[in-house]
């Protein structure tokens, strides 16, 4: 029966024939192409303004850069880019442990490459990661499952990789283990908030999560930014001046932290300390100048104009129980 016969059959169906011939149609689909996989979603950041101010040719070199990135990461684990749409990539992974250890090694390589680049065209990626069965004849992959890993991904911050309940309940301890809980999270065009975590693709052995000012007792988690910056001061003509703001409780103190004081800059290697102010910087007991750089570690501290003592933490240990309990809920 060719297809024109098979539609004219159709049209002297009764309704009861016809939703059975759906029930079945529907069937051989999901048993014929239906496929769980692991669904990863890659968007340069600000990759709109560097057109503008670079030009077609830059901006298109960049979008090549991200696209072969992803390629040479996907190669190893059996994976594949689906599509690609101006500044975004659609690929697909056997396994939701898989697509952590792709993300991963992706925004490892994309931040070594970054060393060589001045600031203004340094590549930046979101990323996110979901886990879902979708439809796939071994080239198009659709169904909802892409549609909800492609609103992860547009939630992410910088340099960020987010996952859904799905995908953080198929990775192993050691890669739950790194993941942070944000909660049910609103995604544009979804009627309920979503379960997301945020993966950590930072090795902590290299780049402490987070600090301890000894003066207050504050724990303050490092942001996942390139560029990291201390000092006193919270705004400045509106916008905010430091990432990291460092506060004491005595105000005549307080104003010998400089407004702006040191900045941390990420490398391969871990992260580098650069003091940016004139302000008094000791860095494990070594008196820095403004502009001298040096490598820091978890266990590194540093001593601001003699008030303030700060002790770079790894990063594991801002997972409380609380969070463990949320992360491993449903298990």
């Amino acid at each position: 029966m060719d297809r024109d016969d098979l539609y004219e059959s159709f049209e002297t169906m009764s309704l009861t024939d016809i939703i059975r011939t759906q029930d079945h149609l529907s069937s051989v689909l999901r048993r014929r192409f239906g496929k769980d996989l692991g669904l990863i979603f890659t968007d340069i950041v600000g990759s709109t303004k560097y057109f503008q101010q670079f030009g077609d040719e830059a901006g298109r070199r960049l979008q090549q850069r991200h696209i072969d990135a992803l390629e040479e990461i996907l190669e190893r684990h059996d994976g594949r880019i689906v599509d690609t749409a101006g500044d975004g990539a659609f690929a697909v992974v056997p396994t939701a442990q898989a697509g952590a250890e792709v993300l991963i090694e992706v925004m490892s390589l994309v931040d070594e490459q970054n060393v060589a680049l001045e600031p203004a065209h340094m590549m930046h990626l979101r990323c996110g990661l979901h886990w879902g069965q979708v439809l796939t004849n071994g080239e198009m992959v659709t169904g909802d499952a892409v549609n909800l890993a492609a609103r992860v991904a547009a939630s992410a911050r910088i340099d960020e990789i987010r996952l859904s309940r799905a995908a953080f309940n198929e990775l192993a301890n050691t890669h739950r283990l790194r993941c942070r809980p944000l909660g049910a999270t609103e995604l544009k065009g979804l009627a309920k908030p979503v379960d997301l975590f945020m993966l950590d693709w930072l090795d902590h052995s290299l780049f402490p999560g987070f600090i301890y000012i000894d003066e207050t007792g504050q724990k303050i988690s490092l942001p996942n930014k390139p560029t990291i910056t201390f000092g006193r001061l919270g705004m400045h003509d509106g916008m905010q001046a430091n990432d990291i703001v460092l506060t004491l409780d005595d105000p005549t103190l307080n104003r010998q932290i400089s407004r702006w004081h040191f900045e941390l800059r990420r490398s391969p290697k871990g992260f580098i300390l650069r003091p940016v102010s004139r302000g008094r910087t000791e860095v494990d007991g070594n008196v820095l100048e403004r502009g001298d750089e040096v490598s820091i570690t978890a266990g590194t501290v540093v001593k601001l104009s003699r008030v303030m003592t700060i002790t770079f933490k790894a990063g594991q240990s801002m997972i409380d129980e609380g969070a463990r309990a949320t992360m491993f809920a449903g298990d």
